[in-house]
């Protein structure tokens, strides 16, 4: 008798559909929750740090102290305050009102006229966040650059510099963070789909009791976890569509890599994502037990391990080995390379190769545990 009977496996997978259709909670993981995810991680996830809040306070009423100050104002990346004495922009820093004040002293036109020492301005920043208090520094640094180049130009003269660099960003030219963050995202909400579809499906044959008249039938253990898996394979690639439609017509990211690519590698993600959920609702029998254990198995890892926010390179080198066994790694690099710089063929295959291992190990496991027994 051959291991997968076609019409076994299509009344299977028809009643596997007729379940989905009738269970809320199964439309609501696939065509909802995407949709709600990516909202809150691309829109509440924000690593730009413009439109930064500070005050400043300009003592001297010279030309120079005045360009100064409207060089300041017409920077994209503040949000200048000001403030009537040292003392209130202090009070409004240390309560966080503004991440910084800026401190233009009232001899600063003399000084820079006659030459008498250095025309301080001064910088005062909100240590509690070293990595904005370092983006303003480096900000007020770019404006003091601009203001002293149009100084020189006001004056006749001219500063040529030894190094002429310009900067050019090859695969996200904007900088701007969600065109990054959003392919990362959808890694990790597929990450929860996919883990969240399956691990109630067996669980839930078992608590109605449903599992033993299937058991009494025919059917062979592939036939079962092939009509497990299937539609809910449809149901997480409907939900990587809905995805790829919000993040590019709706959030404006550009997508350049090849749609081939993507549902070829979303497939043996979900193949790996599925297999995971499905091992674990086989395990635990439970609805309760299997979601938390998916939710906390997948959605952990693939949030603070996949490098979708955090720098992989960055973290201990245990935690970099501990990265090769999680799926959303690679499959979160395949989408921000496909989103960002296009169909990288090195680097797209090499990410295929772990999620095809990893793929085959969670339906290995699942099988291996998928007993025709009742104990």
């Amino acid at each position: 008798m051959s291991a997968l009977n076609p019409r076994r496996l299509w009344a299977l997978c028809r009643k596997e559909s007729y379940q989905i259709v009738r269970d809320p909670s199964s439309i609501l993981v696939a065509f909802v929750l995407p949709v709600i995810l990516l909202f809150v991680m691309g829109y509440a996830i924000n690593l730009d740090a413009d439109h930064i809040r500070i005050g400043l306070l300009v003592e001297d009423p010279g030309p120079a102290a005045v360009r100064f100050e409207q060089t300041l104002r017409a920077s994209q990346f503040f949000e200048v305050h000001s403030g009537p004495t040292r003392e209130v922009l202090a009070h409004r820093l240390a309560h966080g009102e503004i991440r910084a004040m800026v401190l233009v002293r009232s001899d600063f036109t003399a000084k820079l006229r006659q030459g008498q020492g250095q025309a301080a301005i001064q910088l005062v920043t909100d240590g509690a966040e070293p990595n904005t208090a370092s983006f303003i520094g480096a900000y007020l640094q770019g404006a003091f650059d601009t203001w002293q180049q149009g100084l020189a130009a006001d004056q006749g003269t001219h500063t040529v510099p030894t190094i002429d660099l310009r900067l050019r960003s090859w695969f996200n030219p904007s900088n701007v963070s969600r065109n990054f963050l959003v392919p990362g995202s959808i890694a990790v909400v597929m990450t929860i789909i996919g883990a969240l579809l399956t691990s109630l499906v067996v669980a839930r044959e078992w608590e109605r009791g449903t599992m033993e008249a299937l058991l009494a039938t025919p059917v062979t253990k592939a036939e079962l976890l092939v009509s497990k898996v299937l539609p809910y394979y449809v149901l997480g690639m409907t939900a990587m569509v809905i995805c790829l439609a919000v993040s590019v017509f709706v959030m404006g990211i550009p997508f350049r890599g090849s749609l081939l690519a993507l549902f070829g590698l979303s497939t043996l993600f979900l193949g790996g994502a599925l297999g995971n959920g499905l091992f674990l609702s086989t395990v635990l029998r439970s609805q309760f037990n299997a979601a938390l254990a998916a939710l906390t198995s997948a959605f952990l890892p693939a949030m603070m391990l996949s490098g979708f926010v955090f720098e992989i390179g960055s973290m201990p080198k245990a935690l970099q080995w501990l990265t090769r066994i999680l799926p959303a790694r690679y499959f979160a690099s395949s989408l921000q390379t496909l989103f960002q710089a296009g169909t990288v063929g090195s680097l797209l295959w090499l990410n295929a190769l772990g999620l095809s291992l990893i793929m085959a190990f969670w339906l290995g496991l699942a099988a291996l545990k998928t007993k025709r027994t009742l104990d």
